[in-house]
């Protein structure tokens, strides 16, 4: 329920629900009180009595009279016998009405004793003139008005009949206490309900709230709040649960993104090892002497500088993952024509891998006039990564590797070929994956940061290409990848 639904619940019960209760409780005291003050049960009270006017109780009293005057004047003997007063006061008591018959100064009967005697000292003697005609007399201090009729006992004795009504109004003192009271425990009833009412629908949920809050605070992702609740609170739930796993992600992603780091930094830490040690070897042995013909001299040397190339390809690696990791790898783009390009890049590692015993084939199928929007250094990159895995995974003595650009329309697609180990086809989804290696036990001889697939596939995607693999195990492994082609609009918006 929604907070603003709540409010106007709340709003409305505060009215409604006190004015209700209040309104029974008048009804029961009122009731209660008359049934006290006139010793009448439940059964004998007329509730339409509560609502009746002086009018009404002056004509209650008035029918019993004329009902009783011509009894008198037919025979007054019968005021004489009880059964029949009772029978008279039985019909008269149900409108707060009671008979009193004195027999010269006593009471001869009443039908409500112990009101009787609170008035029977006050009734007017026998023939007084105010009370001779029909009308009545009003005693205010007791809120009684009484009707009386003289009639002569058989023996001789005078006597009266008087009709006695109640009209004191219902509200009384007692009436007045009883209702405070009544009022005092309906705004405490009703305000516990609201309370409870309140603190289940709106307290409760922000406490586990709360406590959702501290465990998130703990760094425990796992606590789940579920609700089927609807409006402000169900939406709260809805959001904690969003933000818990994001966080939850957020933390997995940085938890996973420092042990790739760690691996990265122990990766490289390997492969630097590994030719600044050789470097070391071999300053060592001409600085020994044990270079001591101008062919071991020169054997040292380039060992010494192919080492340095490694070192530098390893920095290289890793300076291009720093803006790969913040996406601020620098592209400077141009257009390049592919047959020019392609050539010049193939010349140029074709020297390196010449001397490590692995043949270079190149085939260029596009047109000579083809040229694509590229930046020509980080095209260089993707060239020498995957060059440099051909070559890292190279297991045959003769080794090769295969360089073709073929014409796709709109686009080129460069394909490098190896005869190597091949790829695992489980495998091949992955390698484009930071810090994957098709060989979890890395070993000195392979080496390898993990990352320099990871790279090309960036590269090639921000030049608006895309990169993939297909391998055969154990007979070598291609790499394809596709750059769109610039054509320039001529005058007339033809191509």
């Amino acid at each position: 329920m929604k907070f603003k639904t709540r409010l106007r619940v709340t709003f409305i019960s505060i009215i409604l629900l006190p004015l209700l209760l209040t309104i029974m409780a008048f009804v029961m005291i009122a009731i209660y009180l008359m049934n006290y003050s006139q010793g009448f049960s439940l059964t004998d009270i007329d509730y339409s009595m509560m609502s009746e006017n002086f009018r009404e109780f002056t004509n209650t009293t008035d029918q019993a009279y004329y009902v009783l005057l011509d009894q008198v004047k037919e025979d007054s003997s019968r005021l004489e016998d009880k059964e029949y007063l009772d029978h008279i006061n039985e019909e008269v008591s149900r409108k707060s009405t009671y008979i009193i018959v004195r027999k010269g100064d006593k009471m001869y009967y009443a039908g409500n004793k112990d009101a009787a005697q609170k008035i029977f000292e006050k009734l007017p003697a026998y023939g007084e003139e105010n009370l001779s005609d029909d009308s009545g007399y009003f005693y205010n201090e007791l809120e009684k008005y009484v009707k009386q009729i003289d009639f002569t006992f058989r023996d001789g004795t005078p006597g009266s009949v008087f009709i006695v009504t109640k009209v004191n109004s219902l509200i009384s003192r007692h009436l007045l206490i009883d209702m405070f009271v009544a009022i005092i425990v309906i705004l405490i009833f009703t305000s516990l309900m609201l309370t409870q009412w309140i603190h289940k629908g709106v307290f409760e949920p922000i406490n586990e709230l709360n406590v959702a809050m501290r465990k998130i605070k703990e760094g425990n992702f796992d606590y789940v709040l579920e609700t089927d609740a609807k409006g402000e609170i169900g939406d709260l739930y809805r959001n904690y649960e969003d933000m818990r796993l994001r966080l939850k992600e957020s933390t997995e992603e940085n938890t996973q993104h420092e042990k790739q780091n760690k691996e990265l930094v122990s990766n490289i830490s390997h492969d630097l090892k590994t030719p600044i040690t050789a470097i070391k070897g071999y300053v060592e042995g001409i600085m020994d002497g044990v270079a001591d013909t101008p062919e071991k001299m020169d054997k040292y040397i380039k060992t010494i500088y192919n080492k340095a190339i490694d070192m530098d390809r390893l920095i290289n690696e890793l300076t291009t993952y720093s803006g790969i990791d913040n996406n601020r790898i620098p592209y400077n783009f141009h257009r390049i024509n592919v047959a020019d390009y392609f050539g010049d890049c193939v010349e140029e590692v074709g020297l390196d891998l010449e001397q490590r015993g692995i043949k270079l084939n190149y085939s260029n199928l596009v047109s000579p006039d083809t040229v694509v929007i590229a930046d020509p250094e980080q095209m260089k990159k993707v060239i020498n990564n995957i060059i440099s895995n051909s070559v890292k995974y190279m297991d045959k003595p003769n080794g090769h590797i295969d360089i073709r650009i073929l014409d796709e329309v709109d686009a080129i697609r460069v394909e490098i070929e190896d005869n190597g180990k091949g790829i695992a086809q489980k495998d091949l989804q992955k390698i484009f994956e930071r810090f994957y290696r098709t060989d979890a036990s890395r070993n000195s001889a392979q080496g390898g940061s993990g990352i320099g697939l990871s790279i090309v596939k960036k590269i090639i995607e921000d030049h608006g290409g895309y990169v993939w693999a297909t391998a055969k195990e154990g007979e070598g492994t291609c790499m394809h990848f596709v750059l769109r082609k610039y054509i320039e609009l001529q005058p007339g918006g033809t191509k």
